[in-house]
């Protein structure tokens, strides 16, 4: 086993690199900004970091030049494709880390590649973990993800500290790889219990109900849920902008399904999901919010 020099250990004056300022990066990264902390700053739509800059952060052209400027490097893109060419790509962040700096990616990604991401930066003497989040837009916003880490315990040690500014729940959940696995755990228990959530709106819409009285009477019982407290009101407001964009979500059960595959075990709840957002997406709903489920709900029962 390569032999890391020690993490970095994380002060004031700890440079931070964020790569990703979308729907949920923008907040994290900025909670770290309004903590003190210097950041650098990189997405391919430069405009989505002026609100960073605004506030501090310097912006770079590639994610090598993010890893040159920081100790700490935390990457939160699309899909397994964007996190492998941001890390590993000839101009991505191994390009330029410095011994002992830690990457940390909260991208949702493959297990596998988590791994392999673990490895290839042992060999560089860089610290590397994974830890995806749940919580969406809102849980951004307010420092209340839950954050599930996979990596060796040293370097998750070290970097706490960042992401207790980001996080109330910050679990290690094990080694390289296992934040992934546990991200897999969270995306199966939403998958269906969206299509429960938007079945149930439908049912009460149908028979005239007021649904926020129905939310009232449901929300703290037995059925209550995350996605019923935080986005059946969206629904109920017609609001489908992204929290979390239903593409992403397409791409995440993707993952869990092909993990489960090799496993041998059957999910059929789980496919289910996948194969009714895969229609939304078909139908042109790809960049709109997971709750846009409703609307191909409304549509099946209306024709």
């Amino acid at each position: 086993m390569t032999q890391l020099p020690t993490p970095v250990k994380v002060t004031p004056s700890t440079r931070i690199g964020w790569i990703g300022t979308g729907v949920m990066g923008r907040s994290m990264c900025g909670h770290l900004i309004d903590a003190g902390y210097a950041a650098a700053v990189f997405n391919r739509s430069p405009a989505k970091a002026d609100d960073l800059v605004s506030k501090g952060a310097v912006r770079v052209d590639s994610p090598r030049l993010v890893a040159e400027a920081s100790d700490v490097i935390f990457t939160i893109v699309g899909f397994p494709s964007d996190v492998e060419s941001v890390i590993l790509g000839d101009d991505g962040v191994l390009a330029g880390a410095s011994p002992g700096s830690i990457i940390v990616d909260m991208t949702t990604s493959k297990p596998s590649l988590a791994i392999q991401i673990a490895e290839q930066a042992a060999r560089h003497g860089v610290h590397a973990i994974d830890a995806p989040v749940s919580g969406g837009d809102l849980g951004a916003r307010n420092a209340g993800l839950s954050i599930m880490v996979g990596g060796e315990a040293d370097a998750v040690a070290a970097v706490d500290p960042l992401l207790q500014r980001m996080g109330k729940t910050i679990v290690h959940q094990g080694p390289a790889g296992s934040g992934q696995h546990t991200k897999m755990v969270n995306q199966t228990l939403i998958a269906a219990g969206m299509v429960a959530v938007c079945e149930a709106l439908l049912y009460a819409e149908r028979v005239g109900l007021d649904l926020e009285k129905v939310l009232q009477s449901v929300s703290s019982g037995a059925a209550g849920s995350w996605s019923l407290s935080n986005l059946a009101p969206r629904m109920i407001a017609g609001d489908f902008a992204p929290g979390f964009y239903v593409e992403h979500f397409i791409k995440d059960m993707g993952i869990a399904l092909d993990e489960a595959a090799r496993m041998g075990l059957e999910l059929p709840g789980l496919a289910m999901a996948h194969r009714m957002y895969q229609d939304l997406a078909a139908a042109g709903h790809s960049k709109s919010g997971t709750q846009a489920l409703l609307i191909a709900l409304r549509n099946q029962n209306t024709q």
